[in-house]
């Protein structure tokens, strides 16, 4: 009996296991089912032929970010991170090369001494997380590429313009004189052309407008006018399809609402009470000249003479304890302090004393910043510092900011309708460059609905950007598609996560507040990936945006 339940037993044990087996045999059977196995990635080039890439563009193509161009910021540009997708398995994207800074840090500007090449110079600049805001590393000037320069995908240069593209007097460009084939001679355009492409990226036309902006709307003749921008970029896009090669083109974003333009409020301005009773009393004697304009109107005694009280609560200066306006020089104002102006008729009828007059000089075009005028991020190294050395003198406090310092309304405005004009050139060059051909040669990559949606806006503002009420047709379908993406919130989502337009840790943008850090590269790269999808055919992997880096970030 004993042996019969041992037997007994061991048949039971076996039975279990052989149940329990079966049971998770099937599991297995289940989840297998249920989540089978991917198989291997096997793109499509779909109507397209990416054996030989090119990319030529501005500082954005080229890597550039946080203010300098450094090793490891090329390796994470747009063009390289398309690249790696276009050597996805099926995709048959062939191999990408760069012109290499062999540079930690770049250059971003000499030091104190004001002179490239010695030891202060300034590198790329990280966030410091104590002192809350950018700060440079030591900087290493940029030096001959030695690499084959036959050989070269990425023809992306700084600073270069829509009009820079086909002349060799871009050699005069550092940026591009390292790897030009033959400075003074060569162009960018036909260095990329004898490599034979057969695909390329173009992104220019950026700078033609934005060095206006960066530079607080001080120089309107570094504006490319119209027509040499349709010349330019007609000469440049159909050189490279003459060439057999087929492209994507992308707009140019929303300038306005890059972290460079807003990371210093218009009300950055922050007073006590004690300070702000010594500034009114300081102001008093330029607010009363400001009435006795507007009653000298009024009068009508001094013909000609037109100051309103709108003009004169324009101008008026009255601080507050806690947040202030920027005192600003707006060079749209008509400027009270010019010879035999508004401030000399004021002496010249004994209302106010020479003396008087003169400490006017400075205010002939004063006034507070609004909402609509936008501090530029360099700003911040100025402001509330003394001018000049002098302590009551006090940059957008008691002395006006430069106009370098602030884009004004009216000039933010000029970027705007410049930049759409742009854009409606380069909808109409490529349309008309695809009609030619009888076929679509160059993709239209429209990176602005992605831009309002990263920057937050409604679906109006984002209209408004795109389309200025210009009645172009292709502005029209552009503000349609950005207010759609639109959504009023700050950031854009990206696999559960929201990313900030900003230079924040969880930003996208580097530290300068103009270029994109890895995870934006990655984005715009995902943006064309799409494009090309979508009109191509084409089977292209997206860059995983989250797997990438954000901004550098030290104690």
């Amino acid at each position: 009996m004993k042996k019969l339940n041992k037997y007994l037993l061991s048949l039971m044990v076996a039975s279990l296991a052989f149940t329990a087996c079966d049971e998770e045999d099937e599991i297995l059977a289940k989840q297998e089912a249920e989540n089978p196995i991917p198989p291997a990635f096997v793109g499509d080039p779909g109507a397209l032929d990416f054996t030989n890439y090119v990319a030529l563009g501005n500082s954005i193509t080229a890597g550039l970010m946080d203010g300098a161009l450094y090793t490891e910021g090329q390796v994470y540009s747009f063009p390289n991170l398309l690249a790696a997708q276009l050597m996805a398995n099926g995709v048959n994207g062939g191999e990408f090369n760069q012109p290499d800074a062999n540079s930690a840090n770049g250059y971003s500007g000499p030091g104190a001494d004001g002179t490239p090449g010695t030891a202060d110079d300034l590198g790329r600049f990280e966030l410091s997380l104590s002192q809350q805001r950018p700060v440079p590393t030591a900087g290493e000037v940029p030096t001959a590429y030695t690499g084959d320069k036959a050989a070269l995908n990425n023809f992306g240069v700084p600073g270069m313009r829509v009009v820079d593209v086909n002349t060799p007097a871009l050699a005069s460009n550092p940026y591009y004189a390292r790897f030009a084939t033959n400075p003074g001679v060569s162009t960018v355009l036909g260095d990329a052309l004898a490599t034979s492409p057969s695909f390329f990226t173009y992104w220019l036309g950026n700078n033609d407008i934005l060095g206006y902006a960066v530079g607080g709307g001080v120089n309107p003749a570094s504006i490319t006018s119209q027509g040499d921008f349709q010349q330019a970029l007609t000469e440049s896009l159909g050189g490279l399809v003459q060439s057999g090669a087929q492209g994507a083109v992308m707009t140019l974003p929303l300038f306005v609402t890059l972290p460079y333009f807003n990371a210093v409020p218009y009300n950055a301005i922050a007073l006590d009470a004690a300070t702000v009773t010594q500034l009114n009393a300081a102001f008093n004697g330029y607010n009363e000249a400001l009435a006795g304009l507007v009653q000298l109107t009024n009068s009508g005694l001094v013909p000609g003479l037109n100051v309103t009280q709108a003009d004169a609560d324009q101008r008026s200066v009255v601080h507050v304890a806690g947040s202030n306006p920027i005192l600003m020089n707006d060079d749209d104002l008509t400027n009270y302090s010019r010879p035999g102006g508004e401030f000399d008729i004021l002496m010249g009828l004994g209302f106010i004393t020479p003396q008087q007059r003169q400490a006017l000089e400075p205010y002939g075009q004063t006034r507070f910043a609004t909402s609509n005028d936008r501090p530029v991020l360099t700003s911040a190294t100025v402001l509330g510092t003394p001018f000049m050395g002098n302590a009551n003198a006090v940059i957008g406090v008691s002395w006006p900011a430069a106009d370098q310092w602030i884009l004004s309304a009216a000039e933010a405005q000029i970027v705007v309708g410049t930049r759409a004009t742009y854009n409606a050139i380069i909808a109409t060059v490529v349309a008309g460059i695809n009609q030619q051909a009888g076929a679509e040669v160059i993709t239209l990559v429209d990176v602005q609905p992605s831009f309002a949606d990263i920057a937050g806006l409604d679906p109006a503002t984002a209209s408004f950007l795109v389309d200025p009420n210009s009645g172009n047709p292709f502005l029209q379908a552009m503000a349609v598609n950005a207010a759609a993406a639109a959504d009023g919130e700050l950031g854009i989502e990206v696999d559960g996560v929201n990313l900030a337009p900003d230079f924040s840790p969880n930003g996208i943008y580097s530290t300068d507040g103009i270029h994109p850090n890895p995870r934006g590269h990655a984005i715009i790269a995902n943006v064309i990936i799409d494009a090309l999808n979508t009109q191509k055919s084409s089977i292209i992997p997206s860059v995983d945006v989250l797997f990438l880096r954000g901004i550098i970030a030290t104690q």
